[in-house]
């Protein structure tokens, strides 16, 4: 791309993750400059080739090393750019380490992002990549949870629920980050995505892909996870981010999701759409708890002038395609 393409320096953190990596690559497309922060593998270099070959990436991409252990590793990055998009977040699903550990390691980095952001003196709007389980879980019945909604941390404590942990610590960020930005007159906006699903660059299955491959693969303990569930494609929500950014009136949180889908009818559309999987029978669904939820609202994200491009059979097509390339199908 030209210079005259040339939209600027953005700053992508935790660029070697499923959605990190899927961001830096739009923004090239785009027209950014991009730097992005990766956690370097203690025993060796992480292989990060699948970013320095992305088109562009000779010319525009600059890559980091930061840890949100150490906050201040981030200020080199973010220096100069006129966007920051904060992705990096412990997935810890197993729980190896004690929610505390955990809350002040992404509170704290997330902090560390934001100061850097405000002494920059160049960054103009930062978009937290948060997640839907900072607005699902209170006891308030609601018929539609939208962007108001707020997940109260001790009810979900209290629950129990697989991930627990995870969710609190992106509930406490995503509130923290957004008071910040209040306090230091700092443009921070938030993207509530749902479970994301669809093609990946990293060189590994993404928890998030695992779950929704999970009938095609045959992993039994993630049919729970299925039951009823809210997905988006990933391009969606890195193209939300980037929307964003752009967009000059947007303000606070914004939900993203598009598919609201039951494991029964997902069983139904990949056996009529990918007959050449053998898929588990629908009796192994009979024990599975049910689950009803209110319905989520993207409005917002919508009225702002963003488009959902990609239904279930384009999550699937990419999420398999890129299944097939690292060998796992």
């Amino acid at each position: 791309m030209g210079e005259e393409n040339n939209k600027g320096k953005v700053c992508v953190t935790g660029g070697s993750g499923f959605v990190g990596s899927w961001m830096v690559k739009r923004l090239l497309q785009h027209g950014y400059y991009v730097n992005t922060t990766i956690r370097m593998h203690p025993e060796k270099e992480r292989d990060i080739n699948y970013l320095r070959n992305l088109e562009g990436a000779s010319e525009r991409l600059a890559v980091f090393e930061a840890d949100l252990d150490r906050p201040a590793s981030f200020a080199a990055a973010i220096e100069g750019c006129v966007g920051v998009f904060h992705v990096a977040h412990p997935l810890d699903l197993e729980e190896r380490e004690a929610e505390q550990v955990k809350i002040e390691r992404v509170v704290n980095g997330a902090v560390g992002i934001l100061q850097a952001c405000v002494d920059a003196k160049t960054v103009k709007r930062v978009v937290y990549c948060s997640s839907i389980c900072a607005a699902f879980f209170n006891e308030k019945a609601v018929d539609v949870i939208d962007e108001s909604s707020w997940t109260d941390v001790e009810f979900l404590r209290s629950l129990g629920v697989f991930g627990g942990p995870y969710m609190v610590t992106k509930t406490l960020a995503e509130k923290m980050v957004l008071d910040f930005g209040e306090r230091n007159g700092l443009d921070v906006v938030a993207v509530l995505p749902t479970w994301i699903h669809g093609p990946f660059i990293c060189p590994y299955l993404p928890d998030s892909v695992s779950v929704f491959m999970s009938l095609i693969l045959g992993n039994k303990e993630c049919y729970q996870r299925l039951v009823r569930t809210v997905v988006v494609h990933v391009d969606d929500v890195v193209r939300a981010h980037i929307h964003l950014f752009e967009n000059p009136q947007a303000k606070g949180r914004y939900i993203c999701s598009n598919v609201d889908i039951t494991i029964d009818k997902l069983h139904e559309f990949l056996s009529a759409k990918y007959p050449e999987y053998e898929l588990p029978s629908t009796d192994e669904f009979e024990d599975l708890i049910p689950l009803t939820f209110p319905k989520l609202s993207s409005q917002k994200l919508v009225e702002s002038g963003f488009n959902f491009e990609n239904g279930l059979q384009q999550m699937f097509d990419g999420a398999i395609k890129s299944c097939k390339e690292i060998g796992l199908l």
